[in-house]
Parts: structure tokens; C-alpha cells; sequence
């Protein structure tokens, strides 16, 4: 599916990327979370978000994203790139901000 608003682009033993773009709202929850639950994402202790193409979050998302990283078996290094203001203060509101670096 090219038009889902997450999704893998690339994943090794040591780093993972994940692009969004689009809305990532309640009816895309389902496809992050199956999507976080991808066996490339359990050996990466490196994260990457690029979320400069996200025009949207929402705080279900948000969680399920904090939730994944809070507990995953092994501490995991997030980075979330790109995020524009509003998705900033969504991704702040739930949270991410203590458990995630943000660059631009």
C-alpha cells in the first residue's frame, strides 16, 4: 500500500526509519500498529521518525508510538525528525518528548 501514511523505509540490525506523511488519525491506528509490531523493528535499538511530510497526528497515535518505545524489551534511542509544529505539540502532549530527541 503506497499510500498508507507510515511505513518502513529502511531497517537494519542497528537503525530503523520510519516515514509518515499525511493524517496519522484514528482510522490509520489499526496500520501503525501492526506496523510497529514488524519483525524488522525488534533488532534495531535505533529509531528514526521523518515526519516532516506528517500534517497531522492525533494523540491515539502519539501513544501508540510511546507505548511501542516504553515497552520494547531493549531501551531504544528515538529521534524524531521533520515534525511540524502542530504534530510537535500533539507528539509533547503524550508525551514523546521525555523518551525522544526532536531535530529539525
Amino acid at each position: 500500500m503506497t499510500d498508507a501514511p507510515v511505513r518502513i523505509a529502511e531497517a537494519d540490525g542497528q537503525h530503523a526509519v520510519l516515514a509518515f506523511s499525511g493524517d496519522l488519525d484514528a482510522p490509520a491506528l489499526v496500520v501503525l500498529e501492526e506496523l510497529l509490531l514488524d519483525p524488522r523493528l525488534r533488532e534495531p535499538r535505533a529509531w528514526t521518525l521523518e515526519m516532516s511530510g506528517l500534517d497531522h497526528i492525533d494523540l491515539a497515535c502519539a501513544y501508540a508510538l510511546l507505548r511501542t518505545v516504553t515497552r520494547a524489551p531493549e531501551p531504544v534511542a528515538l529521534t524524531i525528525r521533520g515534525a511540524r509544529p502542530a504534530v510537535h505539540r500533539t507528539l509533547r502532549q503524550a508525551g514523546l518528548d521525555t523518551v525522544a530527541a526532536f531535530t529539525a
